[in-house]
């Protein structure tokens, strides 16, 4: 008899497993680049279960430029993206119906560094006469543009030089300041460049009043109006997730979970970028993870529409969701 009880408590066990996993509302989550410690908080908040305690099974998929959050949306192939104000800017002048939820990054991690030894950058005067990269075409000649007008300085005050994903020309020399993400390129950089003996600074925009918003979350307007409170226990989920693993008593289970999913990622590289990670995050302990910056989100569409990425204003601001559950 203990032996039959035995079986039977087995199977309803597992039936009440399986009828759980049913209950589980199954959702698509597009990032915007390849899984790294950028989007720490994005895949521990699967790992560390938060999806799973609200009910959710979220599969958290890599983005890439062929497989683009807001594209992903439209097509109905995600619930939820990852995304740069800029894409969204773009994506809302096209006549996109979207709704930013929350803003991961309150510094963007796009930044320039540059070596120690020459001299620091401490107004944007300073730029001048400088070689400095920039990917033509990318975020960071906007950004670049922007900086150099508030300096009034001209292109032909500086030496602007493009680049691409090959480091060679910083490394050599042959480029003052190279723009990095400062959370994952600037590290591998700033640690290559230790081995040889050379320390580096970084260039933040930020620090000179140009905020240009990065990586945040999206969903339809269709998806809010419809199903509010399923975006809200989302929203909730993804950001619990995301102070969990900025916590540093949380370290090794995201380094783990991170790396199981980047196999080429160095773990004492990841806990730097991580770090990093921290302060671009959450710089002030005062303002939560995941708050919308209204005001940069209104400069980066400034800043856009003065550089002509786009022909008139989206007024931005009526897609941000700041009030967060």
């Amino acid at each position: 008899m203990n032996r039959i009880s035995a079986i039977i408590a087995a199977i309803l066990l597992l039936f009440f497993a399986i009828a759980a996993q049913a209950e589980q509302t199954e959702l698509n989550y597009r990032l915007k680049w390849l899984f790294n410690i950028g989007a720490a908080g994005d895949i521990y908040a699967d790992s560390g279960g938060f999806f799973a305690k609200s009910g959710l099974k979220v599969n958290v998929k890599e983005g890439s430029p062929e497989k683009n959050a807001i594209r992903e949306l439209e097509l109905g192939r995600a619930d939820f993206g990852c995304a740069s104000a800029d894409q969204v800017v773009r994506a809302l002048e096209k006549g996109a119906k979207l709704v930013v939820l929350a803003q991961i990054f309150q510094i963007s991690p796009m930044q320039w560094i540059y070596r120690a030894d020459q001299p620091e950058i401490k107004t944007l005067a300073d730029l001048k006469d400088r070689n400095i990269g920039v990917t033509f075409g990318g975020n960071d000649e906007t950004v670049m543009n922007t900086l150099l007008a508030k300096a009034g300085l001209s292109k032909e005050d500086v030496r602007l030089s493009g680049v691409r994903f090959d480091f060679t020309p910083f490394l050599t020399g042959k480029v003052d300041i190279w723009p990095v993400y400062r959370n994952t390129q600037g590290v591998l950089l700033k640690d290559r460049l230790a081995q040889a003996g050379e320390q580096v600074r970084f260039f933040d925009p930020a620090k000179f009043g140009v905020n240009f918003v990065a990586n945040s979350v999206i969903t339809s307007e269709r998806m809010l109006k419809e199903q509010p409170q399923l975006v809200e226990k989302f929203t909730a989920a993804l950001l619990a997730g995301w102070e969990a693993a900025m916590n540093p008593a949380n370290e090794e289970a995201v380094l783990a979970a991170v790396g199981k999913l980047k196999r080429d990622g160095q773990k004492e590289t990841m806990r730097k970028q991580l770090a990093v990670t921290r302060e671009l995050v959450q710089p002030d302990a005062s303002v939560n993870i995941g708050t919308i910056d209204k005001a940069a989100w209104q400069q980066t569409e400034a800043i856009m529409l003065g550089e002509k990425q786009i022909q008139r204003p989206v007024k931005v601001e009526n897609c941000l969701r700041t009030q967060q559950p």
